[in-house]
């Protein structure tokens, strides 16, 4: 498989980047790691008419955290978030680096990084789930400068969000901590995409449960919370009950496609099954 012609342009800097994709219009696409582009261009399923490489855009490669919350540049690889030892991001965001080895293989969280996928908008993607789960925000720069978009409003649709053709995703932010929170899902082999995914998160006072985020992939056309599972658990005593009542919420209010990977109700059983095994782990950790 090859792609269709394009042009190259490598850049190093956030303004020579904006500037390129002004001048260049609506067909030419960012590179970053190329885990999710390349494969596309090479199947034609994408056929930009340039790349603009930005991969060197060293300004972008970093993570960190202080008592505002944690700030990921766009440029950050999986890999680098699966290491994570900040001992402040450890203990509230946790479930970034626990989470990590969902994704692909260890070339892929290697060379892919934290922004492509978030702006890749994959309705599986681990960490489009956990930054709709964790309340976060996506920085966007462009010709008019720097604009901040809450997590809820950035996904649109398939593949799709709310970046305008000339900006550039440049970090996010996440500022709400999160310690109880996990993610599960299932995938016919190991580095696969996920048929379903579920991540949980909750606020805990005791056994009483002040707040909670159920988040699922792979059942619509972008990742998703679940209010309906949310309420079951916001107020109440946390036990196997309460656990069981939530994913079977989350399962009823759901609805998934069907595919050569499964049925719809393949779906929903997969979509119960998850979301209690991501709300046990994520009860559990840190007591």
């Amino acid at each position: 498989m090859k792609p269709s012609a394009f042009e190259y342009h490598r850049v190093r800097s956030v303004d020579e980047a904006v500037s390129l994709l002004t001048r260049l219009g609506g067909d030419a696409k960012l590179l970053a790691g190329g885990q999710s582009l390349v494969g596309m261009m090479n199947f034609r399923l994408a056929r930009p008419s340039a790349l603009i490489d930005i991969s060197l855009v060293d300004a972008l490669n970093y993570i960190t955290s202080n008592e505002e919350g944690l700030r990921i540049g766009a440029l950050t690889s999986h890999r680098a978030v699966e290491r994570l030892d900040d001992p402040v991001a450890s203990e509230r965001f946790s479930v970034l680096p626990r989470s990590a080895h969902w994704i692909g293989h260890y070339a892929i969280r290697s060379v892919g990084t934290f922004g492509g996928s978030i702006a890749h908008a994959d309705p599986a993607a681990e960490w489009c789930m956990l930054a709709l789960l964790l309340d976060a925000e996506v920085v966007a720069v462009g010709p008019q400068g720097e604009r901040v978009v809450p997590i809820g409003d950035f996904f649109t649709g398939f593949l799709q969000t709310d970046l305008a053709e000339d900006e550039m995703l440049t970090e996010v932010r996440i500022r709400t901590a999160w310690p109880h929170a996990a993610l599960h899902e299932f995938s016919r082999r190991h580095g696969d995409f996920a048929i379903v995914a579920a991540a949980a998160a909750v606020q805990m006072s005791g056994d009483h449960c002040t707040d909670a985020r159920i988040v699922i992939g792979g059942v619509d056309s972008t990742v998703i919370r679940v209010a309906d599972a949310e309420s079951v658990l916001t107020g109440a005593t946390i036990n196997a009950e309460a656990i069981g009542e939530a994913a079977a919420a989350a399962a009823r209010a759901v609805d998934p496609p069907e595919d050569l990977n499964g049925s719809a109700a393949y779906r929903r059983h997969l979509t119960e099954v998850l979301v209690r095994r991501a709300l046990d782990e994520a009860i559990a950790h840190g007591e």
